[in-house]
């Protein structure tokens, strides 16, 4: 086995600026292999619409690697050609074959030893290891064409194991010195082979040698459309961009604009593909099946609609695919109708698609079950649905959709009470998707996170999350993230008791478009509304508000939503109708999954007891509000609790106990705490959570305040005693 010594980097040593996006910032770490001087020089080269991520990467920094070729040739012929072999085994597709080859030819391996005093590569048992991923580019790139061919066609001859056609078939076409038809055949086959086993990177790089030797202009376009489809379900967006801007093809085009670009312009560019393969059939770069891919574009279109939030869009996509004779995904409908006020027909369509969820199905299909769930308040079959679609795409090597699966669970995780949990596999899937290059979805999961961080009271990081999505979202035409980070920065408020500035941001998310509000996350704050409004004493908007939402919930019949209509009509309402409202919201609730708005009902509805003197029930209903809080690890609406019985008069323990780390301390300063325990640095720390250094700095100076101590060496003994 032929590996490399360059361990990659953690993110946070590379210099690269401030300003710099994180999703660029994440990419020229993984261009650069985490390679300090590569990252530095890359950054320091991108032009402005690569700074803002409109434009691919550049693959290699040139002034490195032109001090590496120097040092290659500097050594002595014998030892360059072992260099080479090796690097031609492992560079750009790792073959594994150079022992057997050194054995077949019977090479003399010692000559390795002047790169071992060179510092340049060393020999093990399992093969040779480069300094770092550049020399072995260097070792490459610095031979001339003959030597590269030789090496490749030895490493064809020994690659005769099972499993290794597609290797082999690698090597035959890099040693090709013209176009060849045969070869191009043979490398078309090799891929289709790859891709079925899941090894899209594989996959990429043998099209896109089959394009290279292809003597005809049109296939040439073809394959590599292909190979940037494949480029980008391996995770390589910078590539699949490279690629797509050499054809012609506007569904990859889409694709990407949908992922990282403007989704106005994405939906165009779906919608006009998808007629296109619906009416035209293949074409130079299009499938043999245009139906069922006009359907899949469908479906794309859908999402950019979602992400927008725009009516007519959707009701566009629904009127394309109903005069192309196309049975549109039921989201589409769905959304369409729900969004015109159509909600029995809107039910029905959303229904049918949620019940498309079955295990092994297409993730894209399994994610529009996840959505249509959601709008319906099933979050039990949003969060099956979307499980099963992150791992369908992991299972077929497409990783690529797995953040995106995860952009929609988190809805359904916030709504069961599980912020903490969520937290962790929501910051995972923005590490997945800034390093796959899907910008768009990133802003999506870094509302989610604000999401959260107002849940479990981090008022900074909600801030600071909620704020970055927005200006990125409202730069590319996401109504999506824009309301939802709208929405988590509202409820922040309504929790802290800043009511008035509450109910400013919620009224807000009535109205449509970027910026504005979306129909969906209009829906998810409509009780919150409601809430904030009666605080305030102003509910003329929010009766209207409501009875909306109303009509909605008994359309759908879904438990919590109408547990919150009823909780609504109880704010609305007053005396012993508004505690029969509540007594009827809670037996809803029992039925439903949304526990953390079932103990916030609990919490209103003990605060509506204790006015009319009922202090016994209002008591235990605060108890158990208080109780459900500390559990999902909120604390502001545990401290909410704690004043509506103090002001009954009940004696009140403290946050658990002293020695509870978790009770103590928020999800972020806790995930804070242990990294820094663990030795890392506020910048290091600041790096993996995808926040500011000062953010982190803000975070310690609290932990130690909570804690009472004065350094790190005490949160350490702190922690280990815990």
């Amino acid at each position: 086995m032929v590996t490399s010594a360059n361990p990659v980097r953690g993110p946070a040593q590379p210099e690269l600026g401030p300003s710099l996006p994180e999703g660029v910032r994440v990419r020229i770490l993984r261009t650069a292999h985490g390679d300090r001087r590569a990252a530095a020089e890359l950054a320091s080269a991108l032009t402005e619409r690569q700074l803002t991520g409109l434009d691919p990467l550049p693959a290699q920094p040139p002034v490195l690697l032109r001090a590496y070729r120097q040092e290659v040739r500097a050594l002595p012929d014998t030892t360059r050609r072992l260099l080479l072999l090796a690097a031609a085994d492992q560079y750009p597709v790792d073959t594994h074959a150079f022992l057997r080859a050194v054995t077949a030819t019977r090479l003399d391996t010692r000559p390795l030893v002047t790169a071992e005093v060179a510092g340049v590569a060393h020999a093990t048992a399992g093969g040779i290891v480069f300094r770092d991923p550049w020399t072995r580019v260097a070792a490459y790139e610095t031979a001339s064409v003959t030597d590269r061919r030789a090496v490749h066609l030895l490493l064809a001859r020994v690659l005769r194991g099972e499993g290794e056609s597609p290797r082999r078939s690698w090597h035959r076409g890099a040693a090709a010195l013209g176009p060849s038809r045969r070869l191009a055949a043979e490398l078309r086959a090799a891929a289709h082979t790859a891709r079925t086993a899941g090894d899209h990177a594989l996959a990429c790089a043998l099209v896109e040698r089959a394009a290279a030797l292809s003597p005809e202009p049109s296939e040439r376009a073809r394959l590599l459309a292909r190979a940037a489809a494949d480029a980008w379900r391996s995770g390589d967006a910078d590539r699949a961009r490279r690629l797509v801007a050499a054809t012609d093809d506007d569904a990859l085009g889409g694709l990407l604009a949908l992922r990282a670009g403007n989704a106005t312009d994405a939906f165009d560019a779906l919608l006009t593909a998808a007629v296109r393969y619906a009416e035209d059939g293949p074409g130079p770069a299009r499938t043999d099946h245009p139906q069922h891919a006009a359907v899949h574009l469908l479906a794309r279109a859908t999402e950019a609609a979602i992400y927008t939030g725009d009516l007519r869009r959707c009701r566009e996509a629904a009127a394309v695919a109903d005069r192309l004779g196309i049975v549109p995904p039921g989201t589409l409908g769905g959304l369409a109708a729900a969004f015109e006020g159509r909600y029995d027909d809107a039910r029905d369509l959303l229904k049918a698609a949620a019940g498309r969820c079955g295990p092994g199905g297409d993730p894209t299909l399994l994610i529009h079950s996840g959505i249509a769930a959601l709008m319906l308040g099933d979050h039990t079959a949003a969060a099956t649905a979307t499980v099963r679609a992150a791992a369908s795409a992991r299972a077929g090597g497409d990783g690529v959709t797995v953040p995106q699966a995860m952009e929609f669970r988190a809805y359904a995780d916030f709504w069961t009470g599980r912020p903490r949990a969520a937290e962790a596999a929501t910051l995972e899937a923005l590490r997945q998707a800034y390093t796959t290059g899907q910008d768009n979805g990133a802003c999506h999961l870094q509302a989610a996170l604000a999401m959260f961080a107002a849940v479990t009271g981090d008022e900074d990081v909600c801030r600071e999350r909620a704020e970055a999505a927005r200006s990125y979202a409202l730069a590319r035409g996401l109504g999506l993230p824009a309301a939802l980070a709208l929405f988590a920065l509202a409820f922040l408020d309504l929790s802290t008791g800043r009511f008035a500035a509450s109910a400013a941001r919620l009224r807000a998310l009535a109205g449509f478009g970027p910026g504005h509000g979306h129909r969906a996350i209009r829906h998810i704050a409509t009780p919150h509304y409601v809430e904030a409004a009666v605080r305030t004493g102003d509910t003329r908007v929010a009766r209207a508000a409501h009875a909306d939402y109303d009509h909605w919930a008994r359309t759908v019949r879904s438990p919590d939503d109408l547990a919150l209509s009823a909780r609504c009509r109880a704010l609305l309402g007053s005396g012993a109708e508004a505690v029969e409202h509540y007594r009827t919201a809670l037996d809803l609730h029992a039925s439903g999954t949304r526990d953390f708005e079932r103990a916030r009902t609990e919490l209103l509805f003990g605060g509506a007891l204790r006015r009319v003197r009922h202090r016994t029930e209002a008591r235990d209903r605060l108890h158990s509000a208080l109780e459900a809080f500390e559990h999902f690890g909120s604390p502001q609406c545990a401290a909410a609790a704690r004043i509506e019985l103090r002001v009954l008069g009940e004696p009140v323990s403290p946050v658990r106990g002293a020695d509870d780390l978790v009770a103590r301390l928020t999800a972020q300063q806790l995930m804070v705490a242990r990294m820094a325990a663990d030795g890392a640095t506020n910048r290091e720390i600041a790096a993996r959570l995808l926040l500011s250094p000062r953010t982190i700095d803000h975070h310690l100076r609290g932990v130690f305040a909570r804690l009472g101590i004065r350094s790190r060496i005490e949160l350490v003994r702190l922690l280990g005693e815990g």
